[in-house]
């Protein structure tokens, strides 16, 4: 008797854990070519794996690629971090379609975009903090292939702020100052610009973004171009390719949100309740990335270092259940 009522809680431990992932099923996710954005997919596909017995898998993304096949083909099911300014006439029509949610902010704070310069140059020249005070002194920065040229350091090519960066090049009109917008070929050709130029002390001037584990390592003073933000703008010019006439704006703040497809919010109503809830501060992310560069972790190993010290974050995201079930696991790793 003891036998057969064991085997019969056996079986019905299978069966709930069965339907569990049956109600769930495969999810894809997204993972972005950046830093902030595979953490957030690991953490992600950990989360639904065991504690809402989804079949996770991680495919690769970039932003206008990503939000285009889930617009048109329906995959992946999450985007996890995707910045909705660069795209959101096509993520509204999404949603207003009912192909797409918008189920929640990924960064609590929003992203940060802009032109940046050294700290330490702004601490010798005040007027370096503005981009009449970039023209003014060209020369600082020194063009790596042309010294007859300055250099501004632009996004990657695919990179949505390529096209916003390029209208704001030419809307700047830094190319007649003796500028040339550089492509620096990948997000760590970036990234690895400043660092060399704060190590050799040199001139530095071009695109970023935050929360970045660079922003927080190198102090860094965001360029004011002295016309503040006309969002209108931005949105309706700046941001499309085919923009003739781009006037200069700063940045907006950026809502950079997790996206889902309308089929795994409805097959997956409690999955998709935990993506409403699940969000980061720019604090504790730049933290994680900057203990990501240290480390030369990947996205998977952060994930468990942010799972395993940052226990009470996370477990406000989910039930006490569910949270019981991915600390089991944790423990495990």
């Amino acid at each position: 008797m003891k036998r057969l009522l064991g085997a019969a809680l056996v079986l019905a431990s299978m069966a709930g854990a069965s339907t569990a992932s049956a109600a769930c099923g495969k999810v894809t996710i997204a993972d972005m070519n950046w830093n902030s954005a595979t953490v957030i997919a690991n953490v992600d596909k950990f989360i639904l794996e065991h504690g809402f017995g989804c079949q996770a898998e991680l495919i690769p993304g970039d932003t206008m690629p990503t939000g285009t096949s889930m617009i048109e083909k329906g995959e992946p099911d999450i985007a996890p971090e995707l910045w909705s300014n660069s795209m959101k006439a096509a993520l509204d029509k999404g949603v207003a379609e009912k192909r797409l949610r918008y189920a929640g902010k990924s960064l609590a704070d929003g992203g940060e975009e802009g032109f940046w310069v050294p700290e330490y140059l702004v601490k010798k020249d005040p007027s370096l903090a503005t981009i009449a005070g970039i023209i003014k002194n060209a020369k600082l920065f020194k063009h790596p292939e042309d010294p007859s040229k300055s250099a501004m350091m632009g996004c990657p090519a695919g990179w949505n702020c390529q096209i916003s960066g390029g209208n704001l090049f030419k809307a700047l009109n830094l190319e007649a100052a003796g500028f040339e917008l550089i492509d620096p070929g990948s997000g760590a050709g970036l990234s690895g610009s400043i660092a060399k130029a704060y190590e050799r002390g040199e001139g530095w001037f071009g695109y970023y973004w935050a929360p970045t584990a660079i922003l927080g390592k190198y102090k860094m003073v965001k360029v004011d171009t002295g016309n503040g933000i006309d969002e209108e703008h931005f949105k309706n010019c700046t941001t499309q390719a085919d923009c003739e006439n781009p006037k200069v704006t700063m940045y907006p703040p950026s809502p950079v949100h997790t996206i889902t497809t309308e089929s795994f919010a409805t097959k997956a109503p409690e999955a998709y309740e935990y993506l409403t809830r699940r969000s980061f501060k720019n604090a504790e992310m730049n933290t994680l990335l900057a203990w990501m560069e240290e480390n030369q972790a990947d996205g998977d190993i952060a994930m468990e270092q942010y799972m395993k010290t940052n226990e009470a974050t996370w477990t406000s995201w989910v039930s006490a259940d569910v949270a019981a079930k991915i600390k089991k696991a944790l423990a495990a790793l």
